[in-house]
């Protein structure tokens, strides 16, 4: 085999060049693990993005208010390749799974308590379906974030990422 420093350099600038025009998902990806932390954007302290309340007497809800810290998000997450434990909150669901999702940093968020502010919450699509018997388990979600406020049914997203891969957490 000939090693590549004894390779002529026609052949070498060759490869190489070759190589720069591979598709993108011929090279293996790197995820940058995150914590929901890491979603308040550097300076803002978590207890400023949670805001009072009222109640919703007409659908015996609480209903949030949120002050301008909660849709603070994280320029740095922009484009990033990330990978971002939660739950899942389902939107979009059909007989294979659920394809779209909001990620929450605890079980039961947006669903029977006020939903947490939308630096917290991730809009999450997928084209591989997440199995609908595994909705309570916490799970890794890995993909490419973009920082940018979304409405949903539900509630307000400040992050998406479309999903690459979701696993199973493990402990």
């Amino acid at each position: 085999m000939t090693h590549f420093l004894h390779m002529p350099r026609r052949r070498f600038i060759g490869l190489t060049g070759a190589a720069a025009f591979a598709p993108a998902n011929a090279w293996p990806n790197t995820y940058r693990e995150i914590t929901w932390e890491d979603l308040i954007p550097p300076g803002v302290p978590y207890s400023e993005i949670i805001g009072e309340g009222e109640i919703d007497q007409v659908n015996d809800t609480w209903a949030p208010i949120f002050d301008a810290n909660a849709t603070k998000l994280n320029p740095e997450l922009d484009g990033a390749d990330v990978k971002l434990p939660g739950y899942i909150v389902p939107l979009d669901m059909g007989s294979d799974g659920v394809t779209s999702f909001i990620l929450v940093p605890y079980v039961g968020a947006c669903i029977h308590v006020p939903p947490p502010p939308p630096n917290q919450l991730v809009f999450v699509t997928t084209k591989v379906p997440w199995p609908s018997d595994s909705l309570w388990d916490a799970v890794w979600v890995l993909g490419r974030m973009s920082a940018q406020l979304n409405s949903t049914e539900l509630a307000e997203t400040g992050y998406e990422i479309s999903a690459n891969e979701i696993e199973i957490y493990e402990w």
